[in-house]
Order: C-alpha cells, then structure tokens, then sequence
C-alpha cells in the first residue's frame, strides 16, 4: 500500500489542513472571575494530513499534543487558526452543523477505564453513535455492533457485557469500536497504548495497522512513545511547548533529525542491546520545560538547548524546509544535520553547557 507523502505535486488535496491553529485557556481571579493570563497551550500549528496516510505526534507531557487532538476533533473550540477538513472550513462551526462532520472524524481517547460509561453495556455503548446520527443499517444495529465486535478482535457474544468484565486491552478495543462504528475518514488517537501493558500494546498497534489497511482510515496518532510512533506512522511532527519544531517523514526524521530537541528525544530511546547501547550517547536536557503560561521569547527550546545563541532568545525561528527532501521541515536556527541558518553567532550557553552527554 502506498502512502501519499504531504507533497501535493500530483494534485491530491489534503483531508485535513491546520493553519495557524491557537487554543489559550484563560487564567481568572477574584470574584468578578477578572482573567489575569493564559495558559497557551497550542501556539501557532501548521501542518496537513493526506488521504490513507498516519501522521504521528510526539513531543513531552504538557506541550499540547493533546489539546490539539481535540482542536481538529472540535471537541474544544479553538482560539484562533483555521480547520479545513475535505477543503471545508470547520473551524468555527457550531454543534447542529458540525453533527454530519461527526461521521467523517472521530477520536479513540487514551484511558480506556474512564472513556466507557461503567453502567452501560457494550452494546449500548458502540451503539451510541448509530442512535445519535439517526442511522439505519441494512440488517439492524446490533448486528452492526456484533460485526463491529468481531471486527476488533472481540466476540458478538460480549454485546450484554459491561466494561469492568473486560482487561484494559479489550476495553480499548471496544473504545476502537465504537470510533469506526460510523466508517469515519479521519481517526484522531490519543495515545491509544499508553495506558495498556507492554504486551498488549503491540496487539493494540497491529490492530489499527490492520484496520487502516482494510478501511483506508486516515490517522493522526498521538504518542510520547517514540519506538510506538516510528512503527506507524508515515510522518511525524515533534511539538515542544504549543508549537511544532520539526515534521519529516520517517526516515527522514529517525536517519537525520535537525532540531537539537528531536535529536535529545532520540537518544532516550531505550536500546535493548547491551552492544549496540554502548555506541551512542545520550544527551540529558538540563532544566524543566518552561511554563507555557508565559513561554520564553525567541525560539522556546533555547533554554534547555546547547546550541543557543542570542539570535535564539530573540527571534523565533520559521517552520521552513531547509534540505532538498520533500516535506521536512524544522524550525531551528543552528539545526543539525542541516546549513546553520544564524553563522557566526557564539553559543550563549557554551559556558553554562545547555546538555551533559553520557555514554547510554
């Protein structure tokens, strides 16, 4: 199956196209709830999703992978930005008319304990958006339930079962059931494996592997596991703070990372091999992740990056493609793997040392 790369050259349109996208929660105090700052928790994302193709996110914990997850899934109201889905914009729309879209764009959420109502069956469960969009199928909705059970990985005869009769696994099945139950275009996942053991994760990823070929379903899978991320998805966008620093095809991304951020992510990647764990070295990141209330100026990783010079405090560097390869882009003043776009500026944490490298 060949995946369709974000290069528009022979005139494919885009599913899905984000421009711009802001979502700042607002910070109130006193009685009159007067709103004091914000927490920025998107900042500006650009990026497009293909027909038929996975586009991974990956980044820290708070940098707002999930919060866009729902932007584009308009669970949450953005803003500012764009939302283009099918050419369409649904930025704005409101709930009457964004009910047909629900049937092209659906999210498999990350707990599968707290995203199933405890006291309805799982046949009540799956069922729900066939009740709420008004739709008849051909030989009944239970029917349709049952082969959406089987579909999964899951027996028809589970369809009285509650969800506390089913291990975590299963339980994300169901959640997986019910987000196709309406043959969507786009599935949006939010680290679908990070609540789930080891063992079962590689099930839980083969199974969308599976179901993205047997459907042609469009992802977008939200991860922190990076090992989960490479498996499955086409490209990949790496986010720190609210904003996109790097986005790249697989192998481009994995063979020749340019942000000094996806490079540090890259080698805490766990090796299992003792041999081969010994030849890299891994760079630890000093620091915390700044606040995303009031984020640094210029670039927002130069306080935790080695490379900062005072260009990175000041400017902020442009999501812009610097090599040849289609699609890759970074947005970096002193990239790796790539022309310096800032020559002769001296690095302002040369004295401090902005990372330790160990042997792993």
């Amino acid at each position: 199956m060949t995946i369709p790369q974000q290069t528009t050259a022979e005139g494919a349109e885009p599913l899905l196209k984000v421009s711009g996208l802001v979502k700042h929660f607002p910070i109130t105090k006193g009685v009159l709830r007067r709103q004091v700052g914000a927490v920025k928790a998107v900042d500006g994302l650009d990026f497009e999703v293909m027909p038929g193709e996975t586009l991974g996110v990956v980044g820290e914990s708070g940098c707002g992978k999930s919060t866009m997850g729902r932007l584009i899934t308009r669970l949450l109201e953005p803003t500012g930005g764009k939302i283009e889905f099918e050419g369409r914009d649904i930025t704005h729309l409101g709930t009457s008319a964004m009910r047909p879209r629900r049937r092209d764009v659906q999210m498999i959420f990350q707990d599968p304990y707290s995203s199933l109502n405890p006291r309805h069956t799982v046949g009540t469960i799956v069922s729900a958006p066939f009740r709420l969009q008004k739709v008849e199928t051909e030989h009944g909705t239970k029917k349709a339930v049952q082969d959406l059970l089987e579909l999964v990985g899951l027996s028809p005869e589970h369809y009285n079962r509650y969800p506390h009769e089913f291990s975590g696994g299963q339980r994300q099945r169901i959640g997986i059931a019910r987000a196709l139950a309406l043959k969507p275009k786009l599935v949006v996942a939010d680290e679908p494996v990070s609540a789930l053991d080891v063992s079962i994760q590689a099930q839980v990823v083969n199974l969308l592997d599976d179901l993205q070929s047997e459907l042609g379903l469009t992802y977008v899978i939200i991860a922190h596991d990076l090992s989960v991320i490479r498996h499955v998805s086409d490209r990949i966008a790496v986010m720190y703070l609210g904003k996109i620093v790097e986005i790249a095809d697989r192998e481009s991304l994995y063979g020749k990372p340019m942000h000094p951020y996806t490079t540090a992510l890259m080698s805490a990647v766990p090796v299992p091999d003792p041999k081969r764990r010994t030849q890299r070295k891994r760079i630890l990141l000093t620091g915390d992740v700044p606040s995303p209330i009031s984020p640094p100026s210029g670039c927002r990783f130069h306080t935790r990056c080695w490379k900062a010079t005072e260009v990175c405090r000041t400017v902020e560097p442009p999501l812009i493609a610097l090599t040849p390869a289609a699609g890759h882009r970074v947005a970096c003043h002193h990239p790796e793997n790539a022309p310096d776009q800032a020559p002769g500026e001296t690095s302002a944490t040369a004295a401090t040392g902005g990372k330790s490298v160990e042997s792993a």
